[in-house]
C-alpha cells in the first residue's frame, strides 16, 4: 500500500483531506479549520465514500470543541450533510459517547477522531484479509489466468482511510500475486469510478479498463466477468444494500448470468435497527446540475471546466443512491468474515446485535 492517507492532522493539530472533486487531474489539499469546514466538505463532495464521510464528522466535532462552538448545534449541522451513509451517524453516536461528562472536550474529541480513524484502517484491512480467498479460488478455478472483476462507484482508499472496502481484497490479491483485472464502470453523473477509482488503480499499478456504466451486462453475457465487487452506505440487517445509483441494475444483470456479486462493507456501515431497504433507507436527491454538467479537463486549455451535455431548459434527476435487495447479494465481505445477505448470515458475525 502507499503511504498516503485520504484525511490527516497537520502540525498545529487540524486538518486535511484530498479535493477529490478535482482528481484525477489536480492533486489538491484543503485545510479545515472549523466544523463548517468540515461539514461543507462532506455536503460538497470534497469528501465521499462513506468510512471517510464518518471519519471528516468525527473530526469536525473536534473541530467545533476547539472553536469553543455550539457542541449541539454543530452535531446536528454534522449529522443533516449528508442522509443515506450511515457511518456518518455512527461517527457522531460514537464521538457523542466519548464526550459524555469528559473533562477535556477538546483532548478527548482529538483522541477519539483518531481512534476512528486508526479503526478504519485496520477493519478495511480485515476486509481484504476475508475476500481474498474468494479471488484465489477464482483464480485456481481458470488455473491462473487472470480474474476480471467488475466495480461500481468508488469504494476503494479514497472512499475510506487506507486499503478501502472493495479495494482492499484486491490490493492483496495483486501482492499475493494473484492476475487481476477490474472494470471500471464510469459512475455517473459525478464519474466517482473514472476519476477515483482508476486514479488509485494506477497509482498501485493494477490492471483495469474504463467502461461507460451501461456495458456491464454485456460484459457480463459474455462471458467476461468474474465477479463483482461493490461497497455500501447502509446495509439492513437483512442484508439489503444501499449503494451508488446503478448497483442494483448491476446486480440484476450478475444475477441473471450466474455471476457472484459481492458486496464489502465494514460494520460501521450496517443499520441494525431497519430490516426494509426500499422502504426505509433514506436517498439522498442531489443537485440536478451535477447530471446536466459534466467536469473534465479541457482537450483545447489542459484545465478543467464543466461542459453542458443537454439542452439548458431540460430538467434532471439525481438520485444519489440505490437499493439492492439482499436475494441479489451472493454474500457480504465485512471485517469479521464472509457472511449470507441475510438476518442470520449477519447475526452469526455480529451474535451481539441479536435482539
Amino acid at each position: 500500500m502507499s503511504a498516503f492517507r485520504t484525511i490527516w492532522t497537520t502540525e498545529d493539530n487540524y486538518v486535511e483531506v484530498i479535493d477529490q472533486r478535482k482528481l484525477p487531474h489536480e492533486w489538491v489539499v484543503e485545510k479545515l479549520v472549523s466544523y463548517k469546514d468540515a461539514e461543507r466538505a462532506i455536503k460538497d463532495m470534497v469528501v465521499r465514500g462513506a468510512p471517510l464521510i464518518g471519519a471528516t464528522a468525527a473530526y469536525g466535532v473536534y473541530l467545533a470543541a476547539r472553536e469553543g462552538a455550539n457542541m449541539e448545534e454543530a452535531f446536528a449541522a454534522l449529522r443533516a450533510s449528508r442522509p443515506t451513509a450511515v457511518n456518518l451517524f455512527w461517527a457522531l453516536d460514537r464521538m457523542q459517547r466519548a464526550l459524555d461528562n469528559a473533562e477535556n472536550l477538546v483532548e478527548t474529541a482529538w483522541t477519539e477522531a483518531g481512534n476512528i480513524v486508526e479503526d478504519d484502517v485496520e477493519t478495511c484491512r480485515m476486509i481484504g484479509v476475508h475476500g481474498l480467498p474468494l479471488i484465489e479460488a477464482l483464480s485456481q478455478q481458470k488455473n491462473g489466468e487472470t480474474v476480471h472483476i467488475l466495480t461500481h462507484c468508488n469504494a476503494g482508499m479514497l472512499g475510506c482511510i487506507e486499503w478501502g472496502t472493495i479495494s482492499s481484497p484486491i490490493y492483496q490479491a495483486v501482492q499475493k500475486g494473484i492476475k487481476v483485472h477490474v472494470w471500471v464502470d464510469e459512475t455517473r453523473p459525478r464519474l466517482q469510478g473514472a476519476n477515483l477509482t482508476a486514479y488509485e488503480l494506477t497509482r498501485h499499478n493494477v490492471p483495469h479498463t474504463l467502461i461507460v456504466d451501461n456495458q456491464g451486462g454485456h460484459l457480463m453475457q459474455h462471458g467476461m466477468v468474474d465477479m463483482c465487487i461493490v461497497g455500501t452506505d447502509r446495509t439492513t440487517r437483512i442484508g439489503d444494500v444501499a449503494n451508488k445509483i446503478g448497483t442494483y441494475l448491476k446486480a440484476l444483470a450478475a444475477h441473471d448470468n450466474q455471476i457472484p456479486f459481492y458486496v464489502a462493507l465494514p460494520s460501521t456501515t450496517l443499520d441494525w435497527t431497519i430490516s426494509d431497504g426500499l422502504k426505509e433507507i433514506p436517498i439522498e436527491q442531489r443537485n440536478q446540475d451535477e447530471v446536466r454538467w459534466v467536469v473534465g479537463k479541457s482537450k483545447a486549455t489542459g484545465k478543467l471546466d464543466e461542459v453542458l451535455i443537454c439542452p439548458e431548459t431540460t430538467q434532471a434527476s439525481n438520485y444519489g443512491f440505490d437499493v439492492t435487495p439482499a436475494r441479489l447479494v451472493t454474500a457480504l465481505i465485512t471485517e469479521r468474515g464472509v457472511c449470507a445477505a441475510s438476518e442470520e448470515g449477519l447475526l452469526s458475525l455480529f451474535p451481539e446485535q441479536r435482539k
